[in-house]
């Protein structure tokens, strides 16, 4: 019989998880509009254990009670920083020697198990907004562009499901996460 572990295990393997190095991953929110998305995007950065988020544009950010509500308190352990536009998020990540990639359906993308990321890399990923994806502009400026390769008939995913797809890809590829 397989047994839950208890609440009081779970956490005793947070102090742990403290002193582990953050994956070389930044995630940017390119004018996300839901804050339920952005709180489950700070989970999933944390769970995955990324460098940090750049928030963009009019995506929201803490403290708010729609992100915290769905984070569960994420907001406060994930580093995170607001910049007034997308576009200067990316040229300022490339300026530091970034390598930027669109999550987006793009002409040139690769499946997102195709890209391979080394913890040697500094990579940040762009995901966008709920209805128009990574805005043109950004667009122009990013390194290439990664995606999931849909089966069925819908042609995307939520934000936050996509998010939290690629980014433990990333984390499991760069072997900070053991599976």
């Amino acid at each position: 019989m397989i047994k839950k572990l208890t609440h009081e295990q779970i956490q005793s393997r947070q102090v742990e998880k403290l002193s582990v190095p953050r994956v070389p991953l930044v995630l940017v929110l390119d004018n996300i509009r839901s804050l339920f998305n952005v709180g489950s995007m700070f989970r999933s950065a944390d769970a995955a254990g990324i460098e940090k988020m750049i928030l963009c544009g009019i995506t929201g950010y803490p403290p708010q009670s729609g992100i915290a509500k769905i984070s569960l308190g994420a907001e406060d352990i994930v580093p995170w920083e607001y910049c007034k536009t997308t576009v200067e998020a990316v040229r300022l990540l490339k300026e530091q020697g970034y390598q930027v990639l669109a999550l987006e359906q793009a002409e040139d993308s690769i499946a997102y198990q195709e890209y391979v990321h080394s913890s040697q890399r500094k990579v940040a990923v762009v995901v966008g907004n709920e209805v128009e994806g990574v805005s043109d502009e950004v667009m122009t400026l990013v390194d290439g562009a990664i995606e999931i390769p849909m089966a069925g008939v819908k042609n995307s995913l939520n934000v936050s499901v996509a998010c939290g797809i690629v980014i433990f890809h990333m984390a499991v590829a760069s072997r900070q996460i053991k599976i």
